[in-house]
């Protein structure tokens, strides 16, 4: 399970390092992608052959906006020994990452923010805004 928040830099060859907690589960090959709202998102190989799946399974009018914003940014990375991937300038520049980072566990996946548009997005979110989205889905 992919869990947990973690202050990281980005150092001066791009290169950032992912925690061992979240290594175990992404492995040490994965894909680093575009994720909603201005970060960027790592999915394992079996989970980006979920998504995939799911975006493939849906009809080309609803696919195709999802296709291209997951698809066409997609990077396969590899850790280095020290546990490091390099952030591709693409992904850099669509997430704003420049030298602090969170990294977050999302369950299914691991999200990558520059620090401070998480501490903005993090600090929007309530414990009224989440009791409510949980009364709404059923909880």
């Amino acid at each position: 399970m992919l869990i947990g928040e973690f202050q990281h830099n980005i150092d001066d060859k791009s290169r950032v390092f992912i925690p061992v907690r979240l290594r175990e589960d992404l492995g040490e090959h994965f894909i680093l992608t575009r994720g909603l709202d201005g970060c960027l998102s790592a999915y394992s190989e079996n989970e980006w052959a979920v998504l995939e799946n799911h975006i493939r399974a849906l009809p080309m009018s609803k696919s195709r906006d999802l296709k291209r914003f997951f698809f066409a940014g997609a990077n396969e990375v590899t850790l280095d020994k020290q546990g490091r991937i390099v952030v591709p300038a693409n992904l850099r520049q669509y997430a704003g990452l420049e030298r602090d980072v969170m990294i977050i566990g999302a369950s299914s996946h691991v999200e990558i923010w520059d620090k401070q548009k998480w501490d903005e997005l993090y600090s929007g979110i309530t414990s009224q805004s989440v009791a409510e989205a949980m009364d709404e889905l059923g909880f």
